[in-house]
């Protein structure tokens, strides 16, 4: 059995890292009083976790009848293909009618469904970011429809990406990358489960699994597990990190030698080939600047740049003017 599915938190004291969102879903849940949601953050910090604990604790037995996830990402990239192949949609799906007319037919069916012993019931849109403007501007009209017995909960890695329309009417939550230390605490923890004290990872092992993770538990996790049955964990971890952390150090190379043109291609790929989000890509540029160049200018773009994303709509202008700054003040 994979241990991301073994270990994953089935309450909200099961997730860590998280205190103060997970208190206020708990609180949430219990009072019954849940707004719509749009949980934020990087990947594997415990939004689909808590989702799923907000909801075995709001309906109990009943969790699996009265809430709904849907795999947007999944459902816009692959297009009718996706809904055609879903034995889920197989009765709603209309062949003769667009992929946003599908959405929308779909998303009006799960909200409108009558919840089982309970107020409400739970519509949850796992890569939300993956939704077009015109799917969000119909979903904006759905959730004024049925907000009175289905609460929307949007989940994303990219908050930019969601439209003033629909965030707005949601209450957000950050889940924050978490500490070295408490993933260090959570593999040692696991190791201990699965093999007591003969472990057959050392401490040396452990850190380089949590530096590569970088504050992505679940990727610390799947790293773990396949160490543990491996014979040289460092080369495994090297192997993981290659190929992203590679065209980011391409990136900083041709930000040395002032090719803006490039490097910002260099980030478009990671974006649109590889699915990063602007913040990962930054993740990324930071590891491979911190390798070749020990300049506190570019650790200073890098973050001033990463807080403006938390802010700004167009996540291409704020990642060109950082390149841009960078050449300006360390490459001049």
């Amino acid at each position: 059995m994979l241990w991301i599915e073994k270990y994953r938190p089935d309450s909200f004291e099961e997730i860590i890292g998280q205190d103060q969102v997970t208190a206020h879903l708990r609180s949430a849940a219990v009072s019954g009083n849940v707004p719509h949601l749009l949980l934020t953050g990087p990947a594997g910090t415990g939004k689909s976790a808590a989702v799923s604990c907000l909801a075995r604790l709001l309906y109990g037995e009943r969790s699996d009848e009265n809430h709904t996830v849907i795999q947007t990402a999944d459902l816009f990239e692959q297009g009718k293909k996706y809904l055609e192949n879903d034995e889920r949609y197989t009765h709603l799906y209309r062949r003769d009618e667009s992929l946003l007319a599908n959405f929308k037919n779909i998303t009006r069916w799960y909200a409108s469904i009558r919840p089982l012993d309970a107020a409400f019931r739970l519509l949850v849109f796992e890569g939300a970011s993956a939704l077009t403007r015109e799917a969000q501007q119909g979903l904006r009209r759905i959730m004024e429809r049925y907000s009175a017995t289905c609460r929307f909960i949007l989940v994303t890695s990219r908050p930019s990406a969601i439209i003033p329309a629909v965030s707005s009417r949601c209450l957000p939550f950050f889940f924050a990358p978490l500490s070295d230390a408490v993933v260090e605490r959570k593999l040692h923890a696991i190791l201990a489960a699965e093999y007591g004290s003969s472990s057959p990872l050392s401490t040396d092992d452990i850190e380089l699994i949590v530096q590569a993770a970088s504050g992505d538990l679940r990727k610390a996790i799947m790293l773990l597990q396949v160490s543990a049955g491996a014979e040289d964990a460092a080369d495994l971890v090297r192997c993981s990190r290659t190929e992203t952390g590679q065209i980011a150090q391409s990136a900083m190379a041709a930000i040395e030698g002032r090719d803006l043109h490039a490097a910002f291609r260099r980030f478009e790929t990671l974006m649109i080939e590889y699915g990063l989000t602007s913040r990962e890509v930054l993740h990324e540029f930071r590891g491979a600047a911190r390798k070749e160049y020990n300049d506190p200018r570019v650790a200073v773009a890098i973050a001033e740049a990463d807080y403006i994303l938390t802010h700004a709509n167009n996540e291409y202008i704020q990642l060109n003017a950082m390149i841009a700054r960078i050449a300006g003040e360390v490459f001049p």
